[in-house]
């Protein structure tokens, strides 16, 4: 396991989450990296699945994309180095991404969870993730928005998302013996508006082909303490389907597989 790897394991063994671990364990099996950065600074690596490597358009989507965060975390190191160089007595930082296929949906959505792994020296590293939605046909990143009849900010849809996406985190807090965070004041972040809600995937389901709702993935801090580790929230398309437009309808369908708990797939 590389040394980044190792800190990432260790640190994750603190928040106890079985999603964490499953991303550790796919940092010591991670090959060599698709572009990587090496300096006196910072090292970095950007790294996609073999999913994602097998569709030529969206393997440059996502390199593109990977190379410019290599570029910035690399100049925001410079430029932090130059301004108070105790910040690296420890070395250089370390920063990972993973590209990931979560879920294929009417043969061309493919939901796809990036997780970021920084390491800069402080109380512990972090991690971030975020979601893509790639139309395999049409070759570009596209919106849910399609599939529902209406997505204003703090309409109908996005009301009764909120409101399902809250409802499935308490119930993951209450396996963790975390409901003490099950509060406004941690949920205040998730606001009724698309961009506001949380980075969102298709659910992988039972039927193939189909998608059996949507997840929410939230890094560290999102919804609560660091020691709680990553959530994701499961949101099944029943409840969504008074909003669904005919296009909508075509593509959910099915139950969440039982070992989709994590949201990892």
């Amino acid at each position: 396991m590389r040394p980044a790897a190792l800190r990432f394991a260790r640190s994750l063994s603190f928040v106890g989450s079985v999603a964490w671990f499953a991303a550790a364990a796919a940092f010591a099996a991670e090959a060599k990296p698709d572009a990587s950065i090496k300096a006196r600074n910072v090292e970095a690596s950007v790294s996609l699945d073999d999913k994602i490597k097998a569709d030529p358009a969206l393997s440059v989507d996502c390199l593109a994309e990977g190379r410019k965060w290599l570029d910035k975390q690399a100049a925001d190191a410079a430029a932090s180095r130059k301004q108070d160089p105790q910040l690296f007595r420890d070395g250089g930082w370390t920063f990972e991404r993973n590209y990931a296929v979560r879920s294929v949906v009417d043969g061309h959505y493919v939901s796809i969870v990036r997780s970021d792994y920084m390491d800069t020296h402080g109380a512990h590293p972090n991690s971030d993730v975020d979601t893509i939605l790639w139309d395999a046909t049409a070759k570009k990143r596209i919106s849910i928005r399609p599939f529902f009849t209406e997505t204003a900010d703090n309409g109908p849809t996005m009301t009764a998302m909120r409101k399902a996406v809250i409802a499935s985190l308490n119930i993951e807090k209450k396996k963790r013996d975390s409901s003490e965070t099950a509060t406004a004041e941690w949920y205040m972040g998730l606001e009724p508006k698309l961009l506001k809600i949380g980075a969102v995937t298709l659910a992988p389901s039972t039927v193939t082909g189909k998608s059996s709702g949507l997840t929410f993935h939230y890094p560290p801090y999102a919804v609560g303490p660091y020691v709680e580790g990553q959530y994701v929230a499961f949101v099944p398309w029943e409840t969504l389907k008074p909003y669904l437009t005919p296009e909508g309808m075509t593509i959910f369908g099915g139950a969440r597989p039982k070992d989709d708990d994590d949201g990892t797939r």
